[in-house]
């Protein structure tokens, strides 16, 4: 689909109204609006594709939206945000990484068979459900793994189709979608290390376990998740190269840190506030940062405690507590949060650096603290 005008009269009423709110609550109009469009594409199948949709919706309610907001400040921060009808193109480009998010919580909940996300039970759980209430024909947990893989490539297609619908200038969506295609791509390709790392990481061994585990950070969820947005909203505005660098710096660095308080909440967490059943990632085998410091440091006693509890999906409360006891007094946590601590200093020490506006710094500092001291 081509690109829609870019003069201010071609801007739907919804749009203007929505440029008069903060950030989160404009992605959340665009993503409104959008699924509104395509429930009416797909109405013309009739109604059996409705629960495609809740699926997405369902799991669009949630999230921090702080892709979109990394986005936004990054075109800020270029001094983007003329008056001409960027501003609501930015923000509708940065709610195509809401859905890009989508599509890979998706996907990733089934390769992980993980029951939950965010509180409620993963697509191909509610898929499976759907099939076994109904008493379809064949095999319920075949039909719900098969229908989350069309919801995450419903949201990888629509990412695209969002995108492109942006209302800014040619040249600058050409410049931008360069960033959003290497972005899709590298985390296709960090989401296969992450599995190639829990399949092999047993045979490799704890030699070079932490530097393999800190790749797959780096790759399945820093650059998509901090850096990427940044150089999408900087790239559209026309950033220069000296910014470009300084804000895949901080973004590498933060979102670094961002993924390590999600690895220790993946452990140490409590699930009213994660979502997630407490212990979660020890029963999907995660092999965090977190893990390959333990498994380094860790006494032949505790290394077999993680050889013999990590991954097992039937994993208790007492095993559970076993390995955290071991994350502990191997002092992997202690280990990881010192990661954090160094990551989140390269970060702010370049973003005080940067040529950026003021008000897209100090938007980016709240960011970090709310990226990396989160309970969720």
């Amino acid at each position: 689909m081509p690109p829609p005008p870019t003069a201010p009269s071609t801007v739907p009423d919804p749009a203007r109204r929505a440029a008069a709110l903060g950030v989160r609550e404009r992605v959340e109009q665009v993503l409104t609006g959008f699924l509104d469009d395509q429930r009416r594409v797909l109405g013309e199948l009739g109604d059996d594709c409705e629960p495609l949709l809740e699926a997405v919706t369902t799991l669009l309610a949630g999230g921090k939206r702080l892709r979109p907001a990394f986005c936004y400040w990054g075109f800020r921060g270029a001094d983007g945000g003329v008056p001409d009808g960027s501003e609501v193109g930015v923000v509708t480009a940065a709610a195509a990484l809401e859905l890009f998010q989508a599509a890979a919580l998706l996907h990733d909940d089934v390769m992980d068979d993980s029951d939950t996300r965010r509180g409620k039970p993963a697509a191909h759980r509610w898929f499976a459900g759907l099939h076994a209430d109904a008493g379809w024909d064949g095999s319920a947990e075949r039909f719900g793994l098969a229908g989350a893989v069309l919801a995450g490539d419903l949201c990888l297609a629509w990412s695209d189709e969002l995108y492109q619908r942006a209302p800014l200038a040619t040249d600058a969506l050409r410049r931008g979608r360069r960033v959003f295609e290497t972005m899709r791509t590298q985390l296709m390709g960090g989401q296969y290390l992450d599995m190639l790392e829990q399949a092999s990481s047993v045979r490799l061994g704890p030699a070079g376990a932490v530097e393999r585990a800190r790749r797959v950070v780096r790759f399945k969820s820093a650059k998509y998740s901090v850096e990427h947005p940044l150089l999408l909203g900087a790239t559209l505005a026309g950033a220069a190269e000296p910014l470009l660098a300084d804000l895949s710096r901080f973004g590498l660095a933060l979102g670094e840190a961002f993924q390590l308080r999600d690895d220790v909440l993946g452990v140490f967490g409590d699930p009213g506030e994660t979502g997630k059943p407490a212990g979660d990632d020890l029963r999907e085998g995660k092999r965090t940062v977190l893990v390959a410091l333990a498994v380094q440091a860790a006494s032949p006693a505790q290394a077999a405690v993680v050889a013999e509890r990590l991954g097992d999906p039937a994993l208790d409360a007492d095993g559970v507590a076993a390995l955290r006891q071991v994350l502990v007094d191997t002092g992997a946590l202690d280990g990881v949060e010192r990661i954090i601590e160094e990551q989140v200093d390269v970060a702010c020490s370049t973003l005080d650096a940067a040529p950026l506006t003021e008000p897209a710094r100090e938007a980016l500092h709240e960011l970090v603290v709310a990226a990396t001291s989160r309970r969720s």
